[in-house]
């Protein structure tokens, strides 16, 4: 009965995003194929992996897991339901002195059971105005730990307009989740410089959303 309940709020989530900001995929730099990813994205509004959920095809919508904050997602019973039981989310503690495991290994295993991963490198919502915060190393010892893993930078383009913070009711606009060059950690590259390009590749992918709606 979970199971069910669980596939049939997926699907009205899916149903109400798409309704709500018309979104879609620009596939610029990868195919929509159902390989081991990570996709790491700006973050800009707490419905951001729902969104980028939402686009992904069936197949690959199931092999993927966003990765998400505890302290938020099992608040509540309902919020516990949507994080574990929808989303199947890979939920870490954020705490420093509190947590008991470390937050890289357990994504590490979750892309050992052959999932793909949704990642947030910002590490918490962007809210200035800045177009992107510095990028957390998570990111660095997660290729580091798993290179032979597709690193795929993702832009979401207008979901923080369309559900402001604060706000209750969402403003219908037309949202894009673009989809930028897989990249992967080189040999013999130091962290600095790997997170330089995956910033320089988040950025590109923004651009790209931007000639695309010009």
């Amino acid at each position: 009965m979970v199971k069910v309940a669980a596939f049939l709020t997926g699907l009205i989530i899916v149903l109400v995003a798409r309704i709500i900001t018309a979104v879609r995929a620009v596939w610029a730099g990868v195919e929509p194929v159902a390989t081991q990813r990570v996709y790491f994205a700006n973050h800009r509004s707490n419905g951001d992996f729902v969104l980028l959920w939402t686009v992904l095809p069936g197949a690959m919508r199931r092999l993927t897991r966003p990765v998400a904050g505890s302290d938020y997602w099992l608040k509540t019973a309902l919020k516990r339901f949507i994080s574990q039981q929808v989303f199947n989310a890979v939920l870490i503690d954020r705490d420093r002195v509190s947590r008991q495991h470390d937050p890289v290994q357990v994504m590490v295993d979750a892309l050992d059971s052959g999932a793909s991963l949704i990642l947030f490198p910002e590490g918490t919502r962007n809210t200035t105005d800045e177009i992107l915060l510095p990028l957390k190393a998570g990111l660095f010892h997660l290729a580091k730990a798993r290179p032979e893993v597709e690193l795929v930078p993702v832009w979401i383009e207008n979901l923080n307009r369309v559900m402001p913070k604060g706000e209750v009711i969402p403003i219908p606009l037309v949202c894009t989740v673009a989809f930028g060059t897989a990249l992967s950690l080189r040999d013999g590259e130091d962290k600095a410089a790997f997170m330089t390009r995956a910033r320089e590749a988040l950025l590109a992918t923004a651009s790209q959303v931007e000639g695309d709606t010009s």
